[in-house]
């Protein structure tokens, strides 16, 4: 039995981009900023926006027979909590792993060599040249091992790293073992950069907290691609203003950050606006993986990504 049939798009463009939709389904326009008209009625299906999706939760209230919430990212905190138990919701694992595991290398890359320095000396045309920390040689401890831990690792290993994975429970998988995150302070004592891709939930909130940040050698670099509240901000600030830490972070806790925040200035921050996912990459998979879910409600499949279950 076919359980969705009019799902919503949270813009023209997107709807556009995937008609004509599979027989048996109606796509309709909706922001999710205002009531869902008569116009919009029967909506089962919401489609949430990419950007900012976070602000407009509270409209899949609105819904009265709601049972398919799709995401266009790979994190889906608050999304079934704002859906409900009796609606199914999937994220879009996989389409921001690429373009997270890039910008990852590049922030590492950008901290260790004093990239970010040297933009900042070219504006007042200064000629600094330093020994810096390569890469090489490295010890990387790596928080999530998921989509974009896989395609992390695979990017980090040709520059001759040593990675030591932690994920949700200790485990040997296809790739060697896996730490589970009772292991965290004993291993961060060991490590040269701590690299956290983790989606945020009740087990991963300030994982790495006070402890594990302390545990840390000096110098020692953390790096946050994947959900700021999985790092304690107000730990980490101590840390990294002090000087005995450095970060280079895309996710930060609350985001973005209040004006006057002491990391904004702290010399060995570097911070970029969580754009990790968003890059030319996205386009074209999230169209790939949105006519797959299309594909899948129209012929009464259970769609890829399930987080929660709901009917399906």
């Amino acid at each position: 039995m076919q359980l969705v049939r009019t799902v919503s798009f949270p813009d023209s463009r997107l709807l556009a981009d995937l008609s004509p939709l599979p027989e048996g389904l109606r796509g309709v326009v909706w922001d999710m900023k205002d009531e869902p008209g008569e116009e919009l009625g029967g909506i089962d299906g919401v489609i949430l926006p990419y950007i900012d999706a976070g602000a407009v939760l509270g409209s899949l209230g609105k819904v009265p027979d709601l049972k398919f919430v799709q995401t266009q990212s790979t994190g889906y905190d608050g999304v079934r909590e704002a859906a409900g138990p009796g609606a199914a919701v999937a994220n879009a694992s996989g389409v921001h792993a690429a373009a997270t595991a890039e910008l990852a290398v590049g922030l590492i890359l950008a901290r260790l060599r004093g990239i970010d320095q040297a933009v900042k000396d070219q504006q007042i045309e200064s000629w600094k040249p330093q020994r810096r920390q390569s890469l090489a040689d490295r010890k990387i401890l790596l928080l999530g091992i998921g989509g974009i831990g896989k395609e992390l690792a695979r990017r980090l290993e040709p520059f001759e790293v040593t990675i030591t994975r932690v994920g949700s429970t200790a485990r040997t998988d296809a790739d060697g073992q896996v730490n589970g995150p009772e292991d965290l302070v004993a291993l961060a004592a060991d490590h040269d950069i701590l690299v956290s891709v983790l989606p945020l939930n009740d087990n991963t909130h300030h994982l790495v907290g006070r402890e594990v940040l302390a545990a840390l050698p000096d110098g020692a670099l953390v790096v946050n691609v994947g959900r700021g509240a999985v790092v304690d901000t107000d730990a980490l600030t101590r840390e990294v203003v002090s000087g005995r830490l450095q970060c280079a972070i895309d996710v930060v806790d609350p985001e973005p950050l209040p004006a006057g925040h002491p990391l904004w200035s702290a010399e060995n921050a570097l911070i970029t606006p969580h754009v990790g996912g968003n890059a030319s990459a996205f386009e074209p998979r999230i169209l790939k993986l949105l006519k797959q879910q299309l594909e899948a409600l129209a012929t009464s499949q259970t769609p890829a990504n399930l987080v929660q279950q709901g009917p399906f």
